[in-house]
């Protein structure tokens, strides 16, 4: 499996482009240039996965969809990720309108371009927030980051329900960390020196 990472412009989050032949899976499209980056690359993204609905992970979806790409989401962070509360307003930014084409739950398995992405709630930066788990490594969106957590101050954040995702996190093992801001880490090193220690 190859991991690509398309870095952040501005306010956009890391967009990671993950395949195994010539057919991708965008986890967090934030920009619209992600479409040329894996042009570039000779993939063709055929499904975006949405860790959470804010802006910065958002942008490049119309674009995507526009090219055929089909976008999901977890279901309840559906109507974030479509309306006018995705924090683009607080910063300047405004997301073209894009589809929701598949939505999906906690603990489903979704597979894609003949990988599997196992599905983790993670509430708590937003009610809507999830992980993607797939051969030994993990998306975190906004939820865990390289010594640090995605806020909980923002509408639809919860400190509480944080605390509990960061506990189901602790539970797991051997993971390389792709987190939607700053460097990759590893699970065992957050519970060495991060967020995970406690």
């Amino acid at each position: 499996m190859q991991i690509l990472t398309v870095h952040p412009k501005i306010f956009a989050a890391n967009c990671y482009l993950v395949s195994l032949g010539e057919e991708a899976v965008a986890i967090d499209p934030a920009t619209p240039e992600v479409l040329e980056e894996a042009q570039k690359r000779g993939l063709v993204i055929r499904y975006a996965l949405l860790t959470h609905g804010h802006f910065d992970h958002i942008g490049g979806c119309a674009r995507l969809a526009a090219a055929g790409t089909k976008i999901g989401c977890l279901a309840k962070e559906r109507a974030l990720a479509l309306g006018n509360d995705n924090m683009g307003a607080e910063f300047g930014r405004i997301v073209p309108p894009f589809p929701i084409h598949f939505t999906f739950e906690d603990g489903d398995v979704i597979p894609l371009c003949g990988m599997r992405f196992a599905v983790m709630a993670t509430p708590g930066h937003t009610a809507g927030s999830c992980c993607f788990l797939t051969e030994g490594e993990i998306f975190t969106g906004d939820t865990l980051f390289r010594r640090d957590i995605g806020r909980c101050d923002l509408p639809t954040g919860s400190e509480s329900d944080m605390k509990k995702s960061l506990s189901r996190l602790k539970k797991l093992e051997n993971l390389t960390v792709y987190p939607g801001h700053g460097m990759p880490t590893t699970l065992d090193e957050e519970k060495m020196y991060g967020y995970l220690r406690h």
